[in-house]
C-alpha cells in the first residue's frame, strides 16, 4: 500500500494527474519510455510495502534503484518469495484485477509508478506498446514457470541455480553482491535458512565459491557450477 511515508520525492496530489494531462504521441512509443514519461517516482524504505496481496492491480511499477521482492504468507505461517526485481525490472502487471503477491522493498528503493489504465489506453492506440506489454506479461509467466521447476530440484541445485541467476542478472563476471537476506533467499528457494547456509558452506569448502561477507558471493568456478545444474 502506498502510504504517506512513501512520498519522499515531493509528489503531491494524484500520482497520475501529470500523466492524464499529457498528450503523448502513441506512435513508436516503447513501454519503457512510456513508463518513464507517465510514471511518478516514489521512495520506499527497507521492508516497506509497495502494494499488498489482493489489493487492486491498478498500477505498473519499475525499479529505479534498490531491490524489490514479491511475497505472500502461506496458510501455515511461512512466507513465499515469488521473485526479486532489480533496477530496470518492471513488476505488478497482473492478468487479473488484483495482485496475487505483495511487493516490498528489500533495501531502500526508488520505484516508478504508472497508472495501469493510462498505459492500457496508450497500448490500445499503439501496437508496439501493446506488443511490449504482452512481452512483459509473457516474461512474468516464464519466470513463474521457471520458479516452479526450480522448486522440484535438490537443495544443492536450487542454491547453485540461484547464484547463477543473480550473477547473470547483475551482470557480474565473478563477484555477486546480494541485496537480499539469507531468509529472503530461503523463502524464494523453498528451503530453510539453515539449509541455504549449509549448501553455501559446502560449495565454499569445495572451492567453487568464496563467501567473503554475508552479502558477497564470489563464483570461483562458474563452469563447474553450471555443470551441476545442467
Amino acid at each position: 500500500m502506498l502510504t504517506e511515508a512513501a512520498y519522499q520525492d515531493g509528489s503531491s496530489g494524484h500520482l497520475f494527474d501529470r500523466a492524464a494531462r499529457m498528450d503523448l504521441p502513441a506512435r513508436s512509443r516503447a513501454v519503457g519510455d512510456s513508463i518513464e514519461l507517465l510514471g511518478a517516482p516514489i521512495s520506499f524504505a527497507r521492508n516497506a510495502e509497495i502494494y499488498g496481496e489482493k489489493e487492486p492491480a491498478d498500477s505498473l511499477y519499475k525499479v529505479l534503484s534498490g531491490t524489490v521482492r514479491s511475497c505472500r504468507a502461506l496458510i501455515d505461517g511461512r512466507r513465499q518469495v515469488g521473485a526479486f526485481y532489480l533496477p530496470g525490472d518492471t513488476f505488478g502487471l497482473e492478468s487479473g484485477d488484483e495482485h496475487v503477491f505483495s511487493a516490498e522493498a528489500v533495501v531502500n528503493a526508488k520505484v516508478l509508478v504508472v497508472d495501469r489504465s493510462t498505459l492500457a489506453s496508450l497500448a490500445a492506440r499503439d501496437k508496439e506498446v501493446a506488443r511490449q506489454l504482452w512481452a512483459l506479461m509473457s516474461r512474468e509467466l516464464q519466470h513463474a514457470q521457471d520458479h516452479v521447476l526450480l522448486l522440484v530440484k535438490t537443495a544443492h541445485e536450487r542454491v547453485v541455480s540461484f547464484l547463477l541467476e543473480m550473477a547473470e542478472r547483475i551482470r557480474s563476471s565473478n563477484g555477486v553482491e546480494l541485496p537480499m537476506s539469507r531468509q529472503d533467499i530461503a523463502d524464494y528457494l523453498g528451503l530453510t535458512i539453515e539449509t541455504v547456509s549449509r549448501m553455501l558452506t559446502q560449495l565454499e569448502n569445495a572451492s567453487v565459491i568464496a563467501v567473503p561477507t554475508s552479502k558477497r558471493i564470489v563464483l570461483r568456478d562458474r563452469e563447474f557450477l553450471q555443470r551441476l545444474v545442467a
